[in-house]
């Protein structure tokens, strides 16, 4: 690095290092080349011509950190699209859910590699356990839909994903989406069951409280703490007893 570059930088360490080091972390992250190579290693069907999959990522995500309201308003102020709008949208739509799903594990996996190299793990709720947070998400209904659909309350919705959210590192390391916005969720438990892994402590809400799924987590030497549904059928064997040591104030500081 060139000595008037560096002072360049320097002011801005000064005044705003954590600016400075998200800047730095979200273009190692989101790498241009990086994204193109495991795209073209992942993509399946999909293939590149003339339009980049980091140029998309790109795009998506200044609408989605709501640098731009649109894509097309994003489309019309980058310099780095050299396609017509039409072939953006067509790009976009093309992209199928399972290469959304593998982006979002790929860039967690990248960005928790980072946080346990410098030791910034937040304490862990159980001791030997991973914890994995498990909740739905809702796309909410959105003006930019058809026009006949704005002024009906029954008008489809965009879709809904299940989120696996880490509390040690504080990132979604797995998500499973489903184009479907009336779906029940717990259509997609079959999916999230393949990722269970031994030493794992699930954490969930009462809706993803069914006999397959806990049963799954059992099977696979897991544990889980999941609010119980009124339908769920049981019978208690015995008293309440303590079986694994946990800290209560970890829970507390990490909920």
């Amino acid at each position: 690095m060139n000595t008037e570059f560096s002072s360049i930088l320097q002011k801005f360490v000064n005044k705003s290092p954590v600016t400075v080091m998200v800047q730095g972390l979200l273009e190692y992250l989101l790498n241009a080349e990086r994204l193109n190579e495991w795209f073209e290693s992942n993509n399946g069907i999909q293939y590149t011509r003339n339009l980049l999959f980091s140029s998309v990522v790109a795009i998506m995500f200044e609408v989605v950190c709501q640098i731009r309201k649109t894509v097309h308003v994003a489309y019309r102020k980058s310099d780095y699209i050299n396609v017509s709008l039409t072939s953006l949208y067509n790009k976009i739509n093309g992209i199928d859910t399972s290469t959304s799903a593998e982006l979002v594990r790929h860039i967690g996996m990248e960005a928790a590699t980072l946080i346990k190299g410098m030791n910034a793990e937040n304490p862990a709720f159980l001791l030997g356990y991973r914890t994995k947070l498990l909740d739905g998400n809702c796309i909410e209904a959105s003006e930019h839909r058809i026009e006949v659909l704005r002024t009906t309350k029954s008008a489809a919705l965009p879709g809904k994903s299940l989120v696996v959210f880490d509390p040690q590192t504080e990132l979604a390391m797995n998500i499973f989406p489903c184009e479907d916005g009336h779906a029940q969720e717990r259509l997609l438990l079959n999916k999230v069951s393949e990722t269970i892994e031994e030493k794992d402590l699930w954490i969930a809400d009462r809706n993803f409280c069914t006999q397959d799924f806990l049963f799954n987590i059992a099977n696979k030497k897991a544990v889980f703490v999941i609010r119980k549904h009124q339908q769920m059928p049981m019978r208690i064997l015995g008293k309440e007893k303590s079986c694994l040591s946990i800290t209560l104030t970890n829970l507390l500081n990490n909920k």
